[in-house]
């Protein structure tokens, strides 16, 4: 039987599995969606379901290379206790490895780990552990050296920051400094044209309304905005910051000395950009306490 995205769609807003395990739970029992639902129970996915509106937004970052390839990969728990977990960390690290072999999260997905899908590999942890988790995101980055670094390190490649770093010419030492920089001071491009437009723009408008709040003429006005904006870009631009290791010198500059060429960089953060649930304790034993 032809398992469609409807009837997909209609096991996963019942029992609240992930997307694949629904599908999978529909083609083994042949698209019984009561026989679906058993056999989600009967593999601890249903377990796994409850869990699965809860806000992960700790975990690990890893990251993996090989052969110019670099891989950053961010797996979240709901806690940063599971975090130190050595069964967690052993997970991630291996999700790390396959990622090597897939260009993109949902093959990453789909991609096996001793014989079984990621998908399926988290959802098993999420049972065994008791904390809903989830692949949230991955990166690659190849070039002529790769450089890999981790800042607050639970484990070999893993960590709260996970930076890579691709060079042509230099050494791994120069690159190791560029990713560390990268993870304390997280540009938001490499250069002025890797910046997202719509972000150079709001600052325009902003530095735009300021100026105009001091009274002075347009024309004088339009030098302060050119100032202003390429200050905003150097700070903002990897290349055009001041290195943490010799602030006198730019990344850029720093490289030129080291014979290197900074060709692009990679830097995921746990949990960024998660809205976390503010949780209010007295709120919630008083709503216990009432029944």
């Amino acid at each position: 039987m032809a398992i469609t995205a409807a009837m997909v769609k209609e096991l996963r807003e019942a029992t609240a599995a992930g997307m694949m395990d629904a599908k999978k739970a529909l083609t083994e029992t042949n698209g019984d969606f009561d026989a679906a639902v058993d056999w989600l129970r009967t593999k601890g996915l249903a377990k796994a379901a409850k869990k699965s509106g809860r806000t992960a937004a700790e975990g690990l970052v890893a990251v993996a290379i090989e052969a110019g390839k670099g891989v950053a990969v961010e797996v979240n728990s709901e806690t940063d206790f599971v975090a130190k977990n050595a069964e967690f960390q052993g997970m991630v690290s291996s999700i790390a490895t396959a990622a090597l072999g897939v260009s993109d999260v949902e093959g990453l997905a789909a991609a096996e780990v001793n014989g079984k899908p990621v998908s399926e590999l988290i959802t098993d942890k999420i049972a065994t552990i008791g904390e809903n988790m989830g692949l949230r995101r991955m990166a690659v980055l190849e070039g002529e050296t790769v450089v890999s670094y981790v800042h607050n390190a639970a484990a070999e490649g893993l960590g709260k920051i996970g930076v890579l770093v691709a060079l042509k010419g230099g050494d791994e030492a120069f690159g190791k400094q560029v990713a560390m920089h990268i993870a304390a001071v997280n540009p938001q491009g490499l250069d002025e044209a890797s910046l997202d437009p719509a972000i150079v723009e709001k600052e325009k408008q902003i530095q735009i309304e300021i100026a105009r709040e001091s009274g002075k003429p347009e024309n004088i006005i339009e030098n302060m905005i050119k100032g202003r904006m390429k200050k905003f870009i150097a700070e903002s631009t990897l290349l055009g910051q001041a290195f943490v290791v010799n602030p006198d010198l730019t990344v850029e500059a720093a490289a030129k000395e080291a014979g290197a060429e900074i060709t692009g960089f990679v830097r995921l953060e746990v949990g960024e950009g998660i809205e976390k649930a503010e949780e209010d304790f007295a709120a919630e034993v008083a709503k216990v306490a009432q029944g």
